[in-house]
């Protein structure tokens, strides 16, 4: 018979990992509309195919950068590990240079590729900080860092304002409302990981889709004079 100490061991393991696993195209779907929104941004810089492809894999990758290498630090970045994160930012390289002509002029098209990502990935990196024992408030932490961390750096990079830090954007606000619903949602109400990841990142997406249609704005902190 397997020890009692063992056993007390994986049993957290076993009860916890079946609610709070993603399918792998939470992560996917993000990774390929992120790189999107970076591919697209060195186009209109006219960047070469490097540029391209390393403001795409700056875009897409970077949160999961942040997550794996700053906060949850599981062994190799997970992009790593796994050869389809790289096939998505080729993917999104690809679809841009295809459909390009047809969406640079279009500043909500970009919005919307950078909200899908935005949602997808604050899930995923708010579940798998739950996954590996962290408190609510730190995994919610890890989640936004996930979600914003790749659109501040390609942000950065092309010396644009980030997002994140304009006032009237809801972007890090929806992106931490999704990660404390999702939270709540596995553990307190006990709803299965994947079922509570599609309704917090719909949360998300619609909060920001709500706020580009309707121009939603915060205000700043110090009025100016």
């Amino acid at each position: 018979m397997e020890p009692l100490s063992q056993l007390s061991e994986t049993l957290p393991d076993v009860l916890t990992a079946p609610e709070l696993t993603l399918p792998l195209w939470f992560n996917l779907v993000a990774s390929f509309f992120l790189s999107i929104t970076g591919a697209m941004a060195a186009m209109r810089r006219h960047y070469d195919v490097i540029g391209v492809f390393s403001l795409a894999f700056v875009a897409g990758l970077g949160g999961s950068l942040l997550r794996d290498g700053v906060f949850l630090q599981n062994g190799p970045p997970l992009l790593l590990r796994d050869w389809h994160y790289l096939g998505m930012i080729l993917l999104g390289c690809l679809a841009s240079h295809a459909f390009y002509h047809r969406l640079h002029r279009y500043q909500l098209v970009f919005n919307i590729l950078d909200s899908v990502g935005l949602a997808a990935y604050a899930l995923v990196g708010t579940q798998m900080a739950l996954k590996l024992g962290l408190a609510a408030p730190s995994a919610i932490l890890v989640g936004l860092v996930n979600a914003v961390g790749g659109g501040v750096l390609r942000d950065v990079l092309t010396r644009e304002e980030p997002l994140l830090f304009k006032p009237g954007e809801f972007y890090a606000l929806a992106a931490a409302g999704g990660c404390t619903l999702f939270v709540v949602l596995t553990r307190l109400i006990e709803v299965p990981g994947a079922a509570a990841a599609l309704v917090s990142s719909l949360t998300i997406l619609i909060i920001r889709l709500l706020t580009i249609r309707y121009n939603w704005r915060t205000s700043p902190l110090l009025p100016t004079s």
